[in-house]
Protein backbone atom coordinates (compact mmCIF):
# COMPACT_ATOMS: atom_id res chain seq x y z
CA UNK A 1 0.00 0.00 0.00
CA UNK A 2 1.04 3.62 -1.07
CA UNK A 3 2.68 5.51 2.13
CA UNK A 4 2.40 9.41 1.72
CA UNK A 5 4.68 11.69 4.56
CA UNK A 6 3.58 14.06 6.93
CA UNK A 7 5.08 17.25 6.00
CA UNK A 8 8.72 17.18 7.28
CA UNK A 9 8.48 14.93 9.94
CA UNK A 10 10.26 12.17 8.54
CA UNK A 11 6.78 9.93 8.97
CA UNK A 12 4.86 8.11 6.44
CA UNK A 13 1.46 6.74 6.72
CA UNK A 14 -0.24 4.24 4.31
CA UNK A 15 -3.30 5.53 2.22
CA UNK A 16 -5.29 3.91 4.28
CA UNK A 17 -5.06 3.56 7.93
CA UNK A 18 -6.41 1.78 11.26
CA UNK A 19 -9.12 3.40 13.62
CA UNK A 20 -9.29 1.52 16.71
CA UNK A 21 -12.00 3.05 18.46
CA UNK A 22 -14.04 -0.50 17.40
CA UNK A 23 -11.76 -2.40 18.95
CA UNK A 24 -12.44 -1.02 22.39
CA UNK A 25 -15.42 -1.61 22.06
CA UNK A 26 -17.79 1.28 20.54
CA UNK A 27 -21.54 0.73 20.31
CA UNK A 28 -21.30 -2.69 21.18
CA UNK A 29 -19.03 -5.61 22.81
CA UNK A 30 -16.07 -7.60 20.68
CA UNK A 31 -14.22 -10.05 22.56
CA UNK A 32 -9.81 -10.44 22.46
CA UNK A 33 -9.64 -12.54 19.79
CA UNK A 34 -12.29 -10.49 17.25
CA UNK A 35 -10.07 -7.25 18.35
CA UNK A 36 -6.89 -9.30 17.52
CA UNK A 37 -7.94 -10.46 14.14
CA UNK A 38 -9.20 -7.45 13.10
CA UNK A 39 -5.82 -5.70 13.24
CA UNK A 40 -4.39 -9.19 11.53
CA UNK A 41 -7.11 -8.42 9.09
CA UNK A 42 -5.65 -4.85 8.15
CA UNK A 43 -2.09 -5.79 8.43
CA UNK A 44 -2.56 -8.74 5.84
CA UNK A 45 -4.41 -5.92 3.33
CA UNK A 46 -1.21 -3.57 3.65
CA UNK A 47 -2.61 -1.14 6.61
CA UNK A 48 0.33 0.19 8.80
CA UNK A 49 -0.94 3.02 10.50
CA UNK A 50 -3.06 2.38 13.53
CA UNK A 51 -4.64 5.41 15.41
CA UNK A 52 -6.09 4.79 19.30
CA UNK A 53 -6.85 6.72 22.21
CA UNK A 54 -7.53 6.77 25.77
CA UNK A 55 -11.29 8.50 25.05
CA UNK A 56 -11.66 4.20 23.24
CA UNK A 57 -12.94 2.23 25.50
CA UNK A 58 -11.18 3.62 28.88
CA UNK A 59 -7.92 2.73 27.79
CA UNK A 60 -9.35 -0.68 25.88
CA UNK A 61 -8.17 -0.08 22.52
CA UNK A 62 -4.80 0.80 23.36
CA UNK A 63 -4.27 -2.31 25.27
CA UNK A 64 -5.70 -3.88 22.68
CA UNK A 65 -3.91 -2.21 19.63
CA UNK A 66 -0.80 -2.85 21.78
CA UNK A 67 -1.18 -6.84 22.24
CA UNK A 68 -2.23 -7.37 18.50
CA UNK A 69 0.91 -5.24 17.28
CA UNK A 70 3.35 -6.79 19.83
CA UNK A 71 4.69 -9.59 17.50
CA UNK A 72 5.28 -7.19 14.76
CA UNK A 73 8.53 -5.55 13.63
CA UNK A 74 8.08 -1.84 15.01
CA UNK A 75 10.13 -0.44 12.33
CA UNK A 76 7.17 -1.50 10.06
CA UNK A 77 4.23 0.51 11.38
CA UNK A 78 3.06 3.64 12.95
CA UNK A 79 1.14 4.79 15.91
CA UNK A 80 -0.65 7.14 16.61
CA UNK A 81 -2.60 8.00 20.02
CA UNK A 82 -3.85 11.32 21.55
CA UNK A 83 -4.12 13.60 25.17
CA UNK A 84 -6.23 15.75 26.77
CA UNK A 85 -8.19 13.18 28.34
CA UNK A 86 -7.06 11.80 31.68
CA UNK A 87 -8.64 8.25 32.75
CA UNK A 88 -9.36 8.40 36.49
CA UNK A 89 -10.85 6.29 39.05
CA UNK A 90 -15.08 6.74 38.70
CA UNK A 91 -16.44 7.34 42.16
CA UNK A 92 -20.39 7.09 40.75
CA UNK A 93 -20.09 3.98 38.23
CA UNK A 94 -23.55 3.22 36.89
CA UNK A 95 -22.36 0.06 35.31
CA UNK A 96 -21.76 0.84 31.85
CA UNK A 97 -19.53 3.54 29.86
CA UNK A 98 -22.05 5.67 27.94
CA UNK A 99 -20.18 5.65 24.57
CA UNK A 100 -18.08 2.23 24.42
CA UNK A 101 -19.72 -1.13 25.73
CA UNK A 102 -17.09 -1.33 28.81
CA UNK A 103 -17.32 -1.15 32.65
CA UNK A 104 -17.71 2.42 33.80
CA UNK A 105 -14.76 1.97 36.53
CA UNK A 106 -13.12 5.21 35.21
CA UNK A 107 -14.01 8.18 34.28
CA UNK A 108 -12.42 10.44 31.63
CA UNK A 109 -11.08 14.47 32.76
CA UNK A 110 -10.03 16.87 30.20
CA UNK A 111 -6.60 18.14 31.15
CA UNK A 112 -4.91 19.90 28.36
CA UNK A 113 -1.73 21.16 31.12
CA UNK A 114 1.78 19.68 30.39
CA UNK A 115 1.58 17.47 33.57
CA UNK A 116 -1.85 16.49 32.22
CA UNK A 117 -0.22 15.66 28.81
CA UNK A 118 2.80 14.16 30.35
CA UNK A 119 0.52 11.65 32.35
CA UNK A 120 -1.52 10.93 30.03
CA UNK A 121 1.61 10.22 26.90
CA UNK A 122 2.83 7.75 29.77
CA UNK A 123 -0.03 5.98 30.87
CA UNK A 124 -0.82 5.40 26.88
CA UNK A 125 2.60 3.97 26.21
CA UNK A 126 1.96 1.75 29.48
CA UNK A 127 -1.06 0.26 27.87
CA UNK A 128 0.21 0.06 24.54
CA UNK A 129 3.39 -1.95 25.12
CA UNK A 130 5.80 0.56 23.76
CA UNK A 131 8.49 3.43 24.56
CA UNK A 132 7.29 5.99 21.73
CA UNK A 133 4.65 6.63 19.10
CA UNK A 134 4.67 7.94 16.08
CA UNK A 135 2.43 10.59 16.25
CA UNK A 136 0.29 12.40 18.74
CA UNK A 137 -2.85 14.21 18.73
CA UNK A 138 -4.46 15.99 21.43
CA UNK A 139 -7.65 14.86 21.59
CA UNK A 140 -10.95 17.39 21.09
CA UNK A 141 -10.07 20.77 22.12
CA UNK A 142 -13.49 21.99 21.09
CA UNK A 143 -14.18 24.75 23.01
CA UNK A 144 -12.22 28.32 23.48
CA UNK A 145 -10.60 27.64 26.63
CA UNK A 146 -9.29 24.42 25.47
CA UNK A 147 -7.93 25.37 22.04
CA UNK A 148 -6.12 28.50 24.66
CA UNK A 149 -4.52 25.97 26.58
CA UNK A 150 -3.79 23.83 23.62
CA UNK A 151 -1.79 26.65 22.26
CA UNK A 152 0.02 27.74 25.51
CA UNK A 153 0.42 24.54 27.02
CA UNK A 154 -0.65 21.38 25.51
CA UNK A 155 1.59 21.64 22.20
CA UNK A 156 4.51 23.49 23.62
CA UNK A 157 4.83 20.47 25.93
CA UNK A 158 4.63 17.99 23.19
CA UNK A 159 7.30 19.31 21.46
CA UNK A 160 9.61 19.68 23.78
CA UNK A 161 9.02 16.21 23.49
CA UNK A 162 9.04 15.26 20.19
CA UNK A 163 12.60 16.82 19.77
CA UNK A 164 13.10 14.40 23.06
CA UNK A 165 12.24 11.38 20.33
CA UNK A 166 9.01 10.40 22.08
CA UNK A 167 7.71 10.94 18.76
CA UNK A 168 8.20 12.33 15.39
CA UNK A 169 5.17 14.35 14.51
CA UNK A 170 2.44 16.26 16.83
CA UNK A 171 -0.91 17.92 15.89
CA UNK A 172 -4.45 18.00 17.35
CA UNK A 173 -7.73 16.18 16.70
CA UNK A 174 -10.99 17.55 16.19
CA UNK A 175 -14.29 17.68 14.95
CA UNK A 176 -14.83 21.56 14.02
CA UNK A 177 -13.00 23.12 11.17
CA UNK A 178 -13.36 26.17 12.88
CA UNK A 179 -11.00 24.81 15.27
CA UNK A 180 -8.43 23.12 13.40
CA UNK A 181 -8.07 26.30 10.90
CA UNK A 182 -7.29 28.42 14.47
CA UNK A 183 -4.61 25.74 15.49
CA UNK A 184 -2.84 25.72 12.02
CA UNK A 185 -2.24 28.99 12.37
CA UNK A 186 -1.32 30.10 15.74
CA UNK A 187 0.41 26.88 16.73
CA UNK A 188 2.97 24.89 15.18
CA UNK A 189 1.20 21.38 14.39
CA UNK A 190 2.72 18.93 11.87
CA UNK A 191 -0.94 17.56 11.11
CA UNK A 192 -4.24 17.68 11.78
CA UNK A 193 -7.04 15.01 11.82
CA UNK A 194 -10.34 16.35 11.81
CA UNK A 195 -13.64 13.41 12.01
CA UNK A 196 -15.98 13.71 9.58
CA UNK A 197 -15.85 16.88 7.87
CA UNK A 198 -14.43 15.65 4.24
CA UNK A 199 -16.97 12.94 3.01
CA UNK A 200 -19.63 12.78 0.06
CA UNK A 201 -21.81 15.21 2.00
CA UNK A 202 -19.76 17.27 4.22
CA UNK A 203 -16.79 19.04 2.53
CA UNK A 204 -16.29 22.15 4.99
CA UNK A 205 -12.74 20.48 5.83
CA UNK A 206 -11.90 21.83 2.18
CA UNK A 207 -11.22 24.92 3.86
CA UNK A 208 -8.81 23.48 5.79
CA UNK A 209 -6.67 21.68 3.08
CA UNK A 210 -6.74 25.41 1.40
CA UNK A 211 -5.22 26.78 4.65
CA UNK A 212 -2.55 24.27 4.99
CA UNK A 213 -1.34 24.70 1.50
CA UNK A 214 -1.23 28.10 1.22
CA UNK A 215 0.70 28.09 4.70
CA UNK A 216 3.33 25.24 3.13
Amino acid sequence: MIRRPIGRTGVAVTEIGFGAASIGNLGHAIDDDTAAGAVAGAWDAGIRYFDTAPHYGLGLSERRLGAALATRPRSEFVVSTKVGRLLEPNPAPTGRDADFDVPDTLRRRFDFTADGVRRSLESSLDRLRMDRVEIVYVHDPDTTEAVEAVVTKALPALARWRDEGVADAIGVGVNRVSVALRLVREAAVDVIMIAGRWTLLDRSADRLLAESFNAG
